[in-house]
């Protein structure tokens, strides 16, 4: 089994890049989007506590339901549309194999 998938991910100047991510270490989507260097806070560290990673899923992929936490969180963010995540709250596995995403304005 490959231990890598592909996301692409489109940057808020609407630059669409595809990326190849690890599914071994155990790693989310917020946390990738900084691996790479794009421009993703992460202020919280990955505990839904803030919304400086979302993203909006433009995929028709089958996500994990949002938690009580994720859901808390983005009632309160700016931005928010249907397709809103939290990027923490998306971990790599191959379940979101060729996952398109695009970052959300940044609130500030």
């Amino acid at each position: 089994m490959d231990n890598t998938i592909k996301i692409t991910i489109i940057d808020r100047r609407g630059n669409s890049r595809q990326y190849e991510a690890p599914t071994d270490m155990n790693m989310n989507l917020m946390e990738f989007c900084k691996a790479v260097e794009l421009p993703v806070k992460g202020e919280c560290g990955g505990m839904a506590m803030c919304a400086t990673c979302q993203v909006y899923v433009e995929s028709d992929h089958e996500l994990p339901e949002q938690s009580d936490a994720e859901l808390d969180m983005l009632d309160q963010a700016f931005y928010v549309e249907d397709n809103s995540r939290l990027g923490c709250q998306l971990h790599l596995n191959q379940a979101i194999d060729g996952l398109v995403i695009r970052l959300a304005p940044e609130s500030e």
